[in-house]
């Protein structure tokens, strides 16, 4: 039985660029390397070679070079939350524009799972992280910040870290949320937190109460429920609210996933929404469009938020922050739709 001689294929140099193209294979690296500092005349002319050669560039030679792994880190709380999802896609999308890789660490709201993303920091096999679970991640006595790599808090600011954060208007919408349901003629208004602690529940909950004290209303006008960021804790806030003889009638969720869950529940029971309780959300996630009714909601510009988180800190990762860049906050719009309406006249209240 003969055996088939196999034969290695000829690699293409970048020598063969630079002889195809007509210039030094100095010009190629550049073109390479800094598409930006070139002529675009070059350029062109340098792709086009690389395009009919084949050339392929040695992407860890280059990496060794610039002491660079061209990949980031990105540590999300729970990636089952569509939010993170969607603000992943963002940075997913800013990070391959620009000829970067990610590495994504979910927690699942899990404390011990930082170990490991610390140690990856630690030996640097990333050129930077942006923190999306509001806290630095630790293991034992050490910190993901004495790597000294770029760190960007994302979603959720880390306040006296030192760090530039990317957030959007947590406090403002809240605010507004309470302005809105006053608006519609609520006085009773009830409020699901999301996980206790964290910094977007203290800056949601204290744009709530602004909110509250701008409407004239006290705090014994609103019920607060506490729980995390899901659809959990819109149920458990929905039980407790079938359970009070005198029902809010204005209800704002930090979430829309609690929301959802809240106004699921509340209807299983025969309560009408929005007719006996109007419910807004915060979020716009894609499963708001989909509830019955649809959602009243306060929509984050997710994709827009993580192309922002990602592009700050390659900024960081070249060197080119500017003041501006260390804390970013974006608006967020208010869509008024199906779980909302004037507040019940008294005696229909659901009580």
């Amino acid at each position: 039985m003969s055996r088939r001689r196999w034969r290695a294929v000829k690699e293409t140099r970048i020598a063969d660029v630079a002889r195809l193209a007509g210039v030094s294979t100095a010009t190629v690296s550049r073109v390479l390397a800094n598409p930006d500092q070139v002529r675009p005349k070059t350029h062109d002319l340098v792709m086009e070679a690389v395009r009919r050669s084949g050339y392929t560039p040695n992407s860890t030679a280059r990496n060794l070079r610039t002491r660079r792994t061209m990949t980031v880190l990105v540590v999300a709380p729970r990636l089952t939350n569509p939010v993170f999802a969607q603000v992943l896609r963002g940075v997913d999308d800013e990070l391959t524009q620009n000829g970067y890789g990610i590495i994504v660490g979910n927690l699942d709201n899990l404390i011990e799972r930082e170990a490991r993303y610390v140690d990856l920091v630690l030996s640097r096999q990333v050129d930077g992280v942006l923190l999306m679970n509001g806290r630095i991640p630790e293991k034992g006595r050490r910190s993901m910040g004495e790597a000294g790599l770029p760190i960007v808090a994302l979603c959720s600011a880390i306040p006296d870290a030192g760090i530039p954060n990317v957030t959007v208007e947590d406090r403002e919408a809240s605010r507004r949320a309470v302005e809105y349901l006053a608006q519609l003629g609520h006085s009773k208004l009830g409020y699901i937190s999301g996980t206790p602690g964290t910094f977007i529940e203290v800056e949601r909950f204290s744009g709530f109460q602004e909110g509250v004290a701008a409407a004239g209303l006290s705090q014994e006008d609103f019920v607060r429920w506490e729980g995390p960021f899901t659809f959990a804790t819109g149920v458990a806030a929905a039980e407790a609210f079938l359970r009070l003889k005198k029902r809010p009638t204005g209800v704002f969720a930090t979430c829309d996933e609690s929301a959802i869950g809240f106004i699921k529940t509340v209807r299983s029971a025969g309560v009408r929404v929005p007719d006996d309780v109007s419910v807004v959300g915060f979020d716009g996630i894609e499963f708001a469009d989909y509830t019955e009714p649809t959602l009243t909601t306060f929509q984050q510009p997710l994709h827009e938020l993580g192309r922002t988180g990602a592009r700050i800190l390659l900024k960081m990762i070249q060197g080119k922050m500017s003041p501006a860049d260390w804390d970013i906050r974006l608006p967020l719009q208010l869509l008024e739709r199906g779980t909302t309406g004037p507040a019940p006249r008294r005696g229909r209240s659901a009580k």
